[in-house]
């Protein structure tokens, strides 16, 4: 037997709009496992199920938008930056749409997730350094415009800034209302703001009353905390994503990795389904938001499931070298007035909510405080 060759496209692919009707279509399920106190339930949207998982919405929007602009021609590469989820995402619509992708990562991207984009097709380039500002996002922006420089016709959706990316939620908001009689709390990861920015119009619009929870890492600039290395990929940002819409959130909640981890592993123990660092994330506070609003109906989003986590998240060895295991998990959050006013090391809750980038010194240092259970 021969084996195909595991190549990456490096010359323009024939279209395959056959995969248009795996996008999407997702369903919810009920989730009343102990995270790690017993909760009412909250419900979860399984975008796991949906081909390239929940960023394939998004790729496809910008891709296709850019498109009906003539941004993006016939078969011209995709070249974009990612810490992974919007890389299989970008590779589904480019299979999806016929057009080559790059994609721009970093030494810190599992090997398990660069075998997987070079086996859906895409060029990986990665930087081994983060940039003294702005991280490894900011590092891999400087290697993408190199890229961009040297690649003919190529297009970068950029998808921290591009309203298209938003866009492509707008199908999920509607699979969500026809699912749910009603929903009172909608918790959201947040990284480069799509998801969120796209479904709280919507959503609003059918239940005007809904309060939306978002959920960022520990060591995340978007909310006003002070940017340091994150552990967790997925959700977070060194940089100010143009997408976030800060004016949405009723309370940001700031998740650490070892509560995500323990959230992640309580889901695939008692709930079957379960996904990676977000997933864990907004699942704990979801938990939370069941408990602390009694008689609520909350709802959220696993952006994925737990396949590209298996040498992380799911990983003993992993988990106990990086200290993952340590301390109990936290059964609510420490609560801050202001991001301003202390550093979270871990599950931390602040209803003032601000833009960072509008506001004078938004990013001082601030106070550190200690993660529920100890930990510093």
């Amino acid at each position: 037997m021969t084996l195909a060759p595991l190549v990456h496209r490096s010359h323009t692919a024939a279209a395959n709009p056959d995969l248009l009707p795996l996008l999407g279509r997702t369903p919810v399920t009920r989730i009343g496992t102990a995270l790690p106190h017993p909760h009412p339930g909250f419900w979860a949207k399984l975008e796991c199920l949906s081909a390239g998982g929940m960023k394939a919405r998004a790729a496809m929007s910008m891709l296709t938008a850019a498109r009906r602009r003539g941004e993006l021609r016939p078969g011209a590469p995709v070249v974009e930056s990612t810490s992974g989820t919007m890389g299989i995402g970008l590779a589904f619509a480019g299979q999806a749409l016929g057009h080559p992708v790059v994609l721009v990562g970093d030494t810190e991207l599992e090997p398990s997730m660069r075998q997987l984009l070079r086996t859906y097709g895409a060029r990986l380039e990665l930087v081994d350094r983060p940039a003294a500002q702005g991280g490894w996002q900011a590092a891999r922006i400087a290697r993408l415009r190199e890229v961009l420089a040297r690649t003919k016709g190529a297009y970068w959706p950029d998808q921290y800034n591009n309203p298209d990316n938003p866009a492509g939620y707008r199908s999920m908001a509607a699979e969500l209302i026809g699912q749910l009689d009603h929903v009172d709390v909608l918790v959201c990861s947040v990284g480069t703001g799509g998801h969120s920015a796209g479904l709280v119009g919507p959503l609003r619009s059918r239940w005007p009353r809904l309060k939306v929870i978002g959920v960022d890492s520990v060591g995340s600039a978007i909310f006003g905390q002070p940017a340091r290395s994150r552990l967790m990929r997925g959700l977070g940002s060194s940089i100010h994503p143009g997408n976030v819409r800060h004016g949405v959130f009723d309370e940001v909640h700031w998740v650490g990795a070892a509560e995500a981890v323990d959230a992640c592993r309580r889901l695939a123990r008692g709930s079957f389904v379960s996904g990676g660092w977000s997933t864990g994330a907004v699942a704990l506070v979801s938990a939370w938001a069941a408990r602390a609003e009694p008689g609520a109906v909350v709802a959220t989003v696993f952006p994925d499931g737990p396949h590209r986590y298996l040498g992380t998240v799911y990983d003993d060895d992993f988990c106990h070298a990086h200290g993952l295991t340590a301390t109990a998990p936290a059964t609510r959050p420490l609560e801050i007035p202001h991001p301003r006013a202390a550093e979270a090391l871990g599950w931390t809750r602040c209803r003032t909510v601000v833009d960072p980038a509008a506001v004078p010194g938004g990013e001082a240092r601030a106070p550190r405080v200690p993660a529920p259970g100890g930990a510093v």
